[in-house]
C-alpha cells in the first residue's frame, strides 16, 4: 500500500497541478497575457536568465560559506544541478536534492581542497548542511517579507497561516538540527534513505560508512560561525530572488516598489515549500502569484505572466546544466568500464602466463617436453576403466 501511495501520489498532484493551472490561465486569458509577456521582449528575458545565474553563483558562495572543504566550482555546479532537477523533470525537491548529491561528487575523480577524495559520506552531509543553512535564511526572508505585508487590504488570510507556518517549520528545522548533531539512529535512516535512490555500489559505500557520515557532519556543525555564515549568506541571495521579481514586474509593466515585490515574493516561496510534494509547484507557484498580486493591486494576467518568465527561466538554465551533467556522469562511467575491462584483461593474462609457467616447470622436472607429456596423459585416458 505504501509503495503504491508513494508511486502514485507524484502524479495525483502532477495531476491537480495541471487542473489548477489550466484553470487560471483560463480566467486570465491567454491573449492578456501574451500581451504582458510581449512587454518583456527577447532582451528583457534574458536579462532576467543572466541575473538568476548570478543568484545562482550567490547560492554556490553561500554553500561553500558553510562547506569550505569543497571547491566552488563544485558546489555551484552541484546547486545548479540541483535546482535544475526540481524545475525542469518530475521530482519534488526531495528527488531534486538526491541528485544534487550525486552532483556534488560528479567528475571523474571528485576532490576536496585539500586533494582527499569525496565520496558519499562527505556528499550527503555537505547537501545537509547546505539545505539546513538555506531553510534558516529563508525562514527569516520570509519573516520580512510578512512585515512588508502587514496593513494591506486582504493580507490577514496570507499572515495568520505563514506565521503558524514559520513556527512549525522553525521547530521542523530545530530538530532536524538536533538530528544532524546526535540523532544516530536517525542519521543512518537519512542514509538509507539516500541509498535506496542511488546506484548498488554507492549504496553500499553510503550505507557502509555511517559512521564516517556522522563525523563529518560533526565536523562541519563544529562551525557555528561558518553556520551563520551560510544561513546569512543565502538570506541575502533571497533578498537578490526578491530583487529579480521587481524588475520582472517593472519589465511586465506593473507599478509597484521593491517592499511589495519582496513581499509577494517571500510570501510565495512560503507557500510553495509547504507543497514541497508537488512536482515542480505546477499550479501551486501560479495560484500563490496571482492571489498575492491581488492583494497588491496586480492584474491576475500580469501576475500569471510572472510565474511563466519564472518557469522559462528556470528551464533555459535547467535544460543546458542537466545535459551537461549527464554528459559528465556519462564521460565518468566510460573511464571506470574501460578501467575495469583492462583490470579484467590483465588478470586473465597473468592467470594464463601463471599456468604456462606452472606447466612447463612440471614438463622439464619429470624430463619430457610438452607435446610427450601431453602423449602421455592421453595414453593414461585410453587405458583408464570406465565407469558406465
Amino acid at each position: 500500500m505504501t509503495k503504491t501511495l508513494k508511486k502514485t501520489l507524484p502524479i495525483i498532484l502532477s495531476l491537480l497541478g495541471v487542473a489548477l493551472f489550466t484553470f487560471i490561465a483560463a480566467k486570465a486569458g491567454v491573449h492578456p497575457v501574451m500581451e504582458a509577456l510581449g512587454k518583456v521582449g527577447i532582451g528583457g528575458f534574458f536579462l532576467l536568465v543572466m541575473a538568476q545565474l548570478v543568484v545562482d553563483i550567490g547560492l554556490g558562495i553561500a554553500w561553500k560559506a558553510s562547506v569550505p572543504q569543497i571547491g566552488l566550482l563544485r558546489l555551484i555546479g552541484a546547486r545548479l544541478v540541483r535546482d535544475a532537477a526540481g524545475a525542469c523533470l518530475p521530482f519534488s525537491q526531495l528527488g531534486g536534492m538526491v541528485l544534487g548529491v550525486r552532483a556534488t561528487l560528479a567528475g571523474r575523480r571528485a576532490q576536496a581542497v585539500d586533494g582527499e577524495d569525496l565520496h558519499w559520506p562527505e556528499g550527503v552531509a555537505s547537501n545537509l548542511v547546505d539545505i539546513t543553512t538555506e531553510v534558516l535564511g529563508q525562514i527569516a526572508f520570509i519573516l520580512v517579507s510578512i512585515l512588508c505585508l502587514v496593513g494591506h487590504q486582504g493580507a490577514a488570510r496570507f499572515i495568520w497561516p505563514l506565521m503558524g507556518g514559520m513556527v512549525l517549520l522553525s521547530l521542523g528545522i530545530a530538530g532536524f538540527i538536533w538530528t544532524q548533531h546526535r540523532g544516530g539512529s536517525m542519521v543512518r535512516k537519512a542514509a538509507m534513505f539516500f541509498g535506496r535512490h542511488i546506484a548498488a555500489d554507492w549504496r553500499e559505500s553510503l550505507i557502509g560508512n555511517t559512521d564516517i557520515f556522522q563525523a563529518r557532519l560533526e565536523a562541519l556543525w563544529s562551525r557555528p560561525d561558518r553556520i551563520m555564515l551560510g544561513a546569512l549568506s543565502h538570506f541575502l541571495c533571497w533578498i537578490a530572488g526578491a530583487l529579480l521579481t521587481w524588475i520582472a514586474l517593472i519589465l511586465l509593466g506593473a507599478h509597484v516598489g521593491f517592499l511589495s515585490a519582496l513581499a509577494i515574493e517571500g510570501v510565495v516561496c512560503g507557500i510553495m515549500s509547504a507543497g514541497f510534494l508537488v512536482p515542480a509547484a505546477l499550479g501551486v507557484q501560479e495560484a500563490a502569484y496571482v492571489a498575492l498580486g491581488l492583494i497588491f493591486g496586480i492584474d491576475s494576467q500580469i501576475s500569471l505572466s510572472l510565474s511563466l518568465l519564472r518557469r522559462g527561466r528556470d528551464i533555459l538554465i535547467g535544460i543546458p546544466v542537466l545535459l551537461g551533467w549527464q554528459f559528465v556522469e556519462m564521460s565518468r562511467l566510460r573511464k571506470e568500464s574501460g578501467t575495469s575491462t583492462a583490470s579484467s584483461e590483465k588478470t586473465v593474462t597473468s592467470v594464463l602466463k601463471t599456468t604456462t609457467s606452472v606447466m612447463a616447470a612440471s614438463s622439464k622436472k619429470d624430463g619430457s617436453s610438452p607435446r610427450e607429456a601431453e602423449d602421455k596423459d592421453a595414453a593414461a585416458f585410453a587405458t583408464s576403466p570406465r565407469i558406465l
